[in-house]
């Protein structure tokens, strides 16, 4: 997949294609539905997605707590493991956010991209102050020539798939729904830094991962793959909070033990897969009442991972 930081200048062959519309905050099963409705609707032109980086809600409301499911890397694989060859992943900055609904479709859509078909969800909207809705987009599309597919939102017995219900449920601590949303397990990716070394020394080495802009989950204890930079995928169990019982801080963490595994990785990259929360963070009477808790969680962890 080739990606795209601006709508101007592109090069032919990354013009003239289905390109779907919209956050992908997640790329869950509803966001699948679009990219197989993009496909479905010209099969024979490139498959492209126009997003934007960063998410619009962080930009107008940059105080607000982390909320992303995935960053620009880890949306970008997702987008192409769907079979998507093109990504326009558009900056949107103060300039950005105020184009006109009228000009986004014209000059970006048809003039930047030379869209030949739209795809998007019913509630998509853009343009500035959201003045562009998706009969909007109709009426303009075909007056210039361009094809758009309405993908209806994907919904079960508990309502619309959606970024809201998927952070929800992380956030109550249910991964494994999570999972069946984005029919793949939700993962933090980000590089591994220095930490106190303190689970060395109680013999359970740890990876400290900043959350960073990632949706900060259940805190506790959870059941999780580890992948590395080689590409394998390796068993653990991670905690993510403030660690009450040896270093209660402002921020929370991610902190991994990887099993059987104790190579230097310190500045690789991992991705983390969150699949079954074991117990909620708790504070422990001292270093030996930790340990063995932990042992506890990694003998937990291993049976979890074992069953699914």
């Amino acid at each position: 997949m080739r990606i795209f930081h601006d709508w101007r200048d592109l090069p032919a062959d990354a013009r003239g294609a289905t390109v779907a519309l919209g956050n992908f905050d997640g790329v869950h099963r509803g966001h699948a539905e679009v990219i197989k409705g993009a496909h479905a609707a010209r099969p024979k032109v490139p498959l492209a997605v126009l997003t934007f980086e960063p998410h619009p809600r962080e930009h107008f409301r940059p105080d607000d707590p982390p909320f992303r499911l995935t960053l620009s890397a880890e949306r970008a694989e997702a987008l192409a493991a769907l079979g998507v060859t093109l990504l326009y992943e558009l900056p949107f900055n103060d300039e950005f956010s105020h184009m006109p609904a009228e000009r986004f479709v014209s000059q970006v859509l048809h003039e930047g991209l030379g869209a030949r078909h739209l795809v998007c969800g019913p509630d998509f909207a853009f343009g500035h102050r959201r003045g562009g809705d998706t009969g909007f987009l109709a009426r303009r599309a075909e007056s210039l020539g361009m094809g758009l597919t309405l993908v209806p939102l994907l919904a079960d017995a508990n309502g619309p798939i959606s970024a809201t219900r998927i952070r929800r449920v992380l956030q109550d601590g249910y991964p494994e729904r999570a999972t069946a949303d984005l029919g793949r397990p939700w993962t933090i990716r980000g590089t591994v830094a220095h930490g106190d070394a303190r689970g060395r020394t109680i013999g359970f080495p740890t990876a400290n991962i900043a959350l960073g802009r990632h949706l900060e989950p259940a805190r506790g204890v959870y059941a999780v793959t580890v992948r590395l930079p080689n590409g394998k995928w390796h068993p653990g169990v991670a905690n993510i909070g403030r660690r009450p019982t040896v270093n209660e801080g402002p921020e929370s963490r991610l902190e991994v033990n990887i099993f059987e595994f104790d190579d230097d990785i310190y500045g690789a990259e991992l991705s983390v897969a969150l699949h079954v929360y074991i117990r909620e963070e708790r504070r422990f009477s001292g270093l030996d009442a930790l340990k063995a808790q932990i042992a506890t969680d990694a003998g937990e962890a291993r049976r979890l991972l074992a069953r699914t």
